[in-house]
């Protein structure tokens, strides 16, 4: 029998989107549109203090900030880089364009084709995520895409130098420093000195998130992102204290990510509220964690493994932490969620900066219909049809005629009629 022995707020209030965050993002991005550079650099100056007189870093400026890092970081960056460089290009080849001929004479195929432009947010007012302009920029500079632009908030009254030189080593051709909404919206609206781009990528908090989606269908997006969530699947081969900091560390990314222990083991079940007081002490982050855990965290106590996927199912947590005996049964079985992390020897954290795979990843139950950002989120596939004989331009006419037919529609209907008429006699 499945128990609740800590629950968290429920699902409505995690999932209503505040009704003042929709209309203020509206009224920057109508501003936007109507006044272009000038409202971008008045927001950034209210939100970020911060109106220089070019937005966009220059090759010097870029460099300076690169050149500020010590060399271990510039070496930890490009190692991170060069695991999801390498998976992303092992994802690239399983892309592949088709071509084939379904009847004699008709050729039918698709093409991956590359957005042509992508804009990459990267978040970095509360904390400098350069981690994000790996998955963003890299993955999409190795799909391909032609011009790929990124921007980010300052950190602390200036470029997070951390930030640009992970953006400038993953390959971005222009870097502008502008955060929040404005950000957003200069690079998928455009403005006198930004041109528009044709896709939108990135996480980032509410207001960011409501950008995306204002904007969805004027710019592509990868995909709706709300509050980070993780969850962790455990039975007694892991102890409290493990499960506590998988935890905590991602519940630490705002006061509203929901953090679920779904466990076989009533030790680790009861041990974990000690646990997790335990950990807290020790973090920099407490004051954020805390309230995510005390709001958002929940201990679900399960008889099996089939009750916990049961859960895993219903929950579809983007992180899914298995640390059982077993975590393969887990990776065979589960259909719902965002990334998973088999084994106590791994960790959210390890996705999240460095072992290759996207941290990009669905939230508030999508994982059960998309995944994350991958390579093939900036490639389109599309089809052509190519008739190489009157005998089969006449063939697929005459079953298309009488197909329009029972539609009603006459001029489809004559677009195949007028082919059959002029193709027949010398078919």
């Amino acid at each position: 029998m499945i128990q609740y022995l800590k629950k968290g707020k429920p699902a409505e209030v995690k999932a209503e989107l505040n009704s003042q965050v929709r209309n203020t993002v509206e009224q920057i991005i109508r501003d936007i549109e109507q006044r272009g550079e000038a409202a971008v650099r008045e927001y950034s100056e209210k939100f970020d203090r911060w109106n220089p007189p070019s937005l966009r870093l220059s090759e010097e400026e870029i460099q300076a900030c690169i050149d500020s890092l010590s060399p271990q970081a510039i070496e930890d960056i490009k190692f991170a880089q060069a695991q999801i460089r390498r998976f992303a290009q092992v994802q690239l080849l399983s892309l592949r364009d088709v071509e084939v001929e379904t009847l004699p004479g008709v050729v039918l195929g698709h093409k991956n084709i590359p957005v042509n432009s992508v804009g990459c947010y990267i978040p970095g007012g509360k904390y400098p995520l350069l981690a994000s302009a790996h998955m963003s920029v890299l993955t999409a500079k190795v799909a391909g895409v032609k011009r790929v632009i990124a921007c980010a908030p300052p950190f602390d009254g200036k470029p997070s130098a951390e930030i640009i030189a992970a953006m400038a080593l993953a390959g971005a051709d222009e870097i502008y420093v502008m955060g929040g909404v404005q950000g957003v919206a200069a690079m998928a609206l455009g403005t006198e000195n930004i041109a528009p781009v044709d896709m939108i990528v990135g996480p980032g908090n509410a207001f960011v998130a409501e950008a995306k989606r204002q904007l969805y269908g004027r710019v592509g997006i990868d995909l709706f992102a709300g509050p980070t969530e993780t969850m962790v699947i455990c039975d007694d081969s892991v102890d409290a204290e493990l499960v506590a900091v998988d935890l905590l560390g991602q519940a630490e990314h705002g006061p509203t990510s929901p953090a679920f222990c779904v466990t076989t083991s009533r030790k680790i079940a009861e041990e974990l509220p000690a646990a997790i007081d335990k950990v807290l002490a020790r973090l920099d982050t407490a004051a954020v964690a805390s309230v995510a855990w005390r709001d958002y965290g929940e201990i679900i106590l399960c008889d099996s493994d089939e009750e916990m996927l049961q859960e895993s199912e219903r929950i579809c947590s983007e992180h899914v932490q298995v640390m059982t005996r077993d975590p393969d049964w887990f990776l065979e079985r589960m259909t719902n969620y965002g990334g998973l992390f088999l084994g106590h020897r791994t960790n959210v954290s390890y996705g999240d900066k460095v072992i290759g795979t996207n941290h990009t990843l669905p939230t508030m139950g999508a994982g059960r219909y998309t995944g994350g950002l991958w390579v093939g989120k900036f490639i389109k596939t599309h089809t052509y049809q190519r008739v190489l004989t009157d005998e089969a331009a006449v063939l697929i006419g005459e079953y298309c005629s009488r197909l329009c037919a029972l539609e009603h529609f006459a001029g489809h209907k004559e677009q195949a009629d007028i082919r059959v008429r002029r193709l027949k006699k010398t078919a």
